[in-house]
Parts: structure tokens; C-alpha cells; sequence
């Protein structure tokens, strides 16, 4: 477990660094409630983008990319309306939801940018 969790924050600090190197600014990070958990929350510009970063250590079953399932993704959907409860200020602004995948070594393997991954419907 400690080891799952390790490699979970080594791909989770790589996502956000990999990001901001992209021109998105860190705004939070492992935003937990009773509803989920949003791994990154960063800014594109007037944009929240609500980040899910998955990583597995090999492509079986699909991949870090395929593991974020419909359950998954209403999960996040449910902690970003929490959180916008708690942030009003950010109630108007444009909200996108992407997913990070790095298959294999969290810290070395490709980072694979999913913008837009889902919809909040």
C-alpha cells in the first residue's frame, strides 16, 4: 500500500510540475470530501481545470487512461460541485475536467494529456 501511494504522489507532483510547464498555473491540490477526491486543481487561463492523475505500472486492463471509469468521473464531478460550493468565486468560471496518464515508471514514463477527457452532464 505505501508503495502504491508513494508512486501515486511521485506521478501526482510530476502532473502538477509537467503542467505548469505547460502554462497552467497550481491552484490545489488533493482536494478530498466525502463525495471524492480532485487529485490537481489548476488554471488555464479564466478556466478551472479539475485534474485526474492516474498511473499503473503496466497497460493491462487498458492502461493508466482506461481506469478512469464512468463511476470515476461522476465521483470527481461530485467533488468539483462541492468544492465550487465552497469557492464561489470560481461559480462562473468556465470548468474542464482532464485526466493525466503515465503508464509505467511514474517519474520517467511519458505523460499522456487527456484535456476535455469528460463533461459534468
Amino acid at each position: 500500500m505505501i508503495g502504491r501511494l508513494r508512486r501515486g504522489a511521485v506521478a501526482e507532483s510530476r502532473a502538477e510540475h509537467w503542467l505548469s510547464q505547460q502554462g497552467l498555473k497550481p491552484h490545489d491540490r488533493n482536494v478530498r470530501c466525502r463525495l471524492g477526491e480532485i487529485d490537481l486543481i489548476m488554471r488555464d487561463g479564466a478556466t478551472m481545470v479539475m485534474v485526474e492523475v492516474r498511473q499503473r505500472a503496466n497497460d493491462a486492463y487498458g492502461g493508466a487512461a482506461a481506469s478512469v471509469t464512468v463511476h470515476k468521473q461522476r465521483r470527481l464531478i461530485a467533488a468539483t460541485r462541492w468544492w465550487l460550493s465552497r469557492h464561489p468565486q470560481f461559480s462562473a468560471s468556465p470548468i474542464r475536467f482532464d485526466v493525466i496518464a503515465i503508464d509505467g515508471d511514474a517519474a520517467h514514463n511519458p505523460i499522456q494529456w487527456i484535456k476535455g477527457a469528460f463533461d459534468a452532464e
